[in-house]
């Protein structure tokens, strides 16, 4: 049998997890096609092959490289895909349309059907809303914005050093600069409007941030986070920890700065970063880190 008697429902809900981003084009790829069209992968590619004239041109399909594959995988992180090795075919919405000339028979006569009705609705959606953000979109810049946030943190530390070297060689030839207007220079290139809180780390005043990076960069094998006030700043902070430290953070969310949909979009923009979340219980007000908790130095 070329084809199996599944059909998998097609609505507008299942269709869009199936739809990615790929060189710029939306696509969807060939075993989830096969899936919905009711038949076995391999099966349903020798089908194309053998109207490969159809579909001629990245417009209509194209074969995934191993980066990109790589890449989709890291980003979607399902295991629905099972052991899938080889690099699938990636079909365009017109190549979708062609292959509705391709596939034949009374199940495809319906799943392309309720494709062509599925992708009018997306299309009308998308007309009707498409000056509007959602609140999924809002979230993830909400969590891009701090991530750039502290990565200019991270820029103004750099240039803090290059200017206390470079005070130092003027001190030397005669103290023609001062420190203080080249610290004036060079923290315009910063947004001086932005506010950061400041923190004592080694006795030295020092951006929250920055610190908290750095704090976290001894780890070796846990860190364990004390915080009833967590928000996506306090994941973001911990998105460069390697994977193999453990990371737990101990918080009752009062406020409740922190949105399930934030941490679900931090989970699917880094995956392999996973963190454990326990209650404190009520029994914490100030926020502890405690590195590599019972393990010897």
């Amino acid at each position: 049998m070329d084809k199996t008697d599944e059909m998998m429902f097609v609505n507008h809900e299942s269709l869009v997890k199936k739809i990615y981003i790929i060189r710029g084009q939306k696509v969807m790829l060939d075993f989830e096609l096969a899936e919905i069209y009711g038949y076995e992968t391999k099966n349903f590619n020798r089908q194309v092959k053998n109207n490969i004239e159809k579909f001629e041109g990245e417009d209509f399909m194209f074969r995934l490289t191993e980066e990109e594959m790589h890449d989709l995988r890291c980003k979607i992180f399902t295991s629905s895909w099972g052991g899938t090795r080889y690099l699938p075919y990636a079909f365009t919405e017109q190549g979708i349309y062609m292959l509705m000339t391709v596939l034949k028979g009374d199940l495809a006569v319906r799943q392309s059907r309720a494709l062509v009705r599925t992708f009018k609705q997306m299309k009308d959606c998308i007309v009707e809303n498409q000056g509007l953000i959602g609140k999924r979109e809002f979230l993830q810049l909400s969590m891009q914005i701090t991530s750039n946030v502290v990565e200019m943190q991270d820029l103004r530390r750099d240039l803090r050093d290059v200017e206390d070297k470079v005070a130092g060689l003027v001190d030397n030839l005669g103290n023609v600069v001062h420190k203080s207007e080249l610290s004036d220079l060079i923290l315009d290139l910063s947004n001086p409007q932005l506010k950061y809180g400041f923190l004592l780390l080694n006795g030295q005043p020092i951006e929250a941030n920055l610190a908290y990076k750095d704090i976290y960069r001894i780890a070796k094998k846990s860190i364990y986070i004390v915080d009833n006030y967590i928000g996506v700043k306090t994941l973001v902070l911990l998105k460069d920890v390697p994977s193999s430290v453990e990371v737990i953070i101990f918080s009752d969310n009062i406020g409740k700065g922190l949105h399930t949909l934030e941490y679900q979009d931090f989970c699917e923009e880094y995956p392999f970063r996973k963190i454990t979340f326990k209650k404190s219980g009520g029994e914490f007000h100030d926020r502890y880190i405690i590195i590599d908790w019972n393990t010897e130095h």
